[in-house]
């Protein structure tokens, strides 16, 4: 199944890596542009599942991108969620008549955005939007938070259940250190590199048994991902 595709539109670099990093884990397609006019012109060569569009955006703004979506054929119906920094509620009927479906507020709790984002999708495209993740013989059941191997249950801690996703989400991409703890304990983490090669060393101690294949490739000085030799295997 084809994995959502999801357009950011936002020019503040580091809000567009983290949602990049969360948008990832949870398994869609993320494509970031930093520039309104930009994101017209892609937006006739390709069309998104879901844009995710800010308010103030250089080039061309926000509202009036939503506003040139709304007005094209292929774009009509495109669910679009708009973030803003304007919380007062003129502002926020201005971007709901504009077009956007809805309305974040900065700063926002990314769990709850993502949230948004899977229940936007499943009303607008139920096909597209999966609660299960599969990779090899491993399948994580997200809903449930439940993961299985060859058939048998897996026991994973809260932390190491998140990492297993995220590596799952990029089958075959390297995430460095910095990245991971982005992803999985989130931007605003006091937390050391190192505590990522402990939670991966738990992640395998629980993930193998017997003669299983280690999922998890180490790429000395770069980071971790999902080994690619396993999902052929």
């Amino acid at each position: 199944m084809m994995h959502p595709k999801v357009m950011v539109v936002e020019d503040e670099e580091a809000l567009s890596e983290l949602l990049k990093y969360n948008l990832v884990a949870e398994g869609y397609e993320v494509e970031i542009i930093d520039r309104g006019d930009d994101a017209v012109l892609r937006l006739r060569e390709t069309v998104p599942d879901l844009l995710l569009l800010d308010w103030m955006l250089p080039g061309l703004s926000g509202i009036e991108l939503c506003r040139r979506v709304r007005m094209r054929k292929e774009t009509q119906a495109l669910p679009i969620i708009m973030l803003t920094a304007r919380s007062e509620e003129s502002e926020r009927i201005r971007g709901l008549s504009t077009g956007a479906d809805d309305f974040v507020v900065k700063p926002f709790s990314v769990p709850e955005l993502m949230a948004r984002i899977k229940a936007m999708l499943r009303r607008s495209n139920p096909n597209k939007v999966s609660s299960r993740l599969k990779a090899g013989d491993i399948e994580i059941d997200k809903e449930l938070h439940r993961t299985h191997r060859n058939g048998r249950e897996v026991r994973l801690g809260p932390t190491e259940y998140k990492l297993l996703e995220f590596l799952m989400s990029a089958p075959g991409r390297v995430f460095s250190r910095e990245q991971l703890l982005d992803g999985v304990w989130g931007r605003n983490n006091y937390v050391d590199e190192r505590t990522v090669d402990v939670h991966i060393g738990r992640l395998r101690r629980s993930i193998i048994r017997g003669k299983e294949k280690d999922p998890i490739r180490t790429v000395r000085g770069l980071g971790y991902s999902l080994n690619d030799k396993f999902l052929k295997a």
